[in-house]
């Protein structure tokens, strides 16, 4: 095992955070399902929507055995409701092709309508203790730093971040899902975009861009989420709210009065017509996917 995966691993022996999804017998559908809702969502958010939802289907059988509407009523304010039909479509295709139940092989999960690389790899080393390099956001940074010495990741790579994580990946696979899980949470918790905790990080004494002394950045920029205030986002938000709140269709004029810049509340609303999360039309009226 390198000199930097011993570090993280004994690091997060210690530190690591008590997270549901990390405590025996939470249920590989859980770990599925937490990974999905962990997407550019808080923990703090998630937890209690997470056990709402497992409480309420747990098992991707009881999903697919209930509509995308309700999907999508519970997944509620978490964000990105798109991630709710993606579930809800992967749970059917587990209940009608795997038995209802979650496959532990990556490519078999990257099948799955609305699994990518991440989710696929996080449920496969998680759940089912596959050897396979997990990287997200906090660990392109901690590996950024610590091995290619500089401050920011930059755009994603999916081959060669991949690449990165598998170079120091310990053979041991319940070493190395504990080095995919050590390295997320160094750069959840320590070695974070902004202010990073430098000196409690196990890897201090071998990071390449604490020795270069944190040189700027100076290479291409990762894509950065918009302003949430006046955007498209906060106003598909408005619509969703008012979808998930009524049993009946929602008439256009409720529609119409819920945003005053008409051309981007159609904007807005053509987007969640074409994204699947709204059904209707200005007869009809418009509701949630059934």
């Amino acid at each position: 095992m390198s000199g930097i995966a011993r570090s993280v691993v004994a690091w997060f022996d210690e530190h690591a955070r008590d997270l549901p999804w990390r405590r025996a017998g939470f249920t590989p559908w859980g770990i599925l399902v937490s990974e999905i809702m962990l997407q550019q969502t808080p923990v703090a958010r998630v937890i209690p929507r997470l056990e709402q939802w497992l409480a309420r289907w747990p098992s991707p059988d009881a999903l697919a055995a209930d509509s995308p509407a309700e999907a999508v009523r519970a997944w509620d304010r978490l964000g990105y409701p798109r991630r709710a039909l993606r579930l809800h479509a992967a749970a059917v295709a587990m209940s009608e092709q795997h038995g209802g139940e979650v496959p532990r092989d990556v490519d078999a999960l990257l099948a799955l309508p609305g699994i990518g690389e991440y989710t696929a790899r996080a449920v496969a080393a998680f759940a089912f203790g596959v050897r396979t390099p997990v990287v997200d956001v906090n660990t392109r940074r901690v590996l950024a730093r610590a091995v290619a010495g500089q401050g920011e990741a930059g755009p994603a790579r999916t081959r060669a971040d991949l690449a990165a994580m598998e170079a120091l990946l310990p053979s041991d696979p319940a070493e190395a899902q504990r080095f995919n899980a050590g390295a997320m949470e160094l750069g959840q918790t320590v070695c974070t975009a902004r202010n990073p905790r430098c000196d409690s990080c196990p890897l201090a004494r071998v990071c390449a861009w604490r020795a270069a002394g944190y040189p700027e950045y100076e290479g291409p920029a990762a894509p950065r989420q918009a302003r949430f205030e006046g955007s498209d986002r906060q106003v598909r938000g408005l619509i969703m709210r008012e979808l998930r709140q009524s049993d009946t269709p929602v008439p256009a004029e409720v529609v119409e009065s819920l945003w005053p810049d008409a051309v981007q509340r159609e904007r807005a609303l053509a987007s969640l017509l074409a994204d699947g999360l709204a059904l209707g039309d200005p007869r009809a009226g418009y509701a949630l996917p059934h």
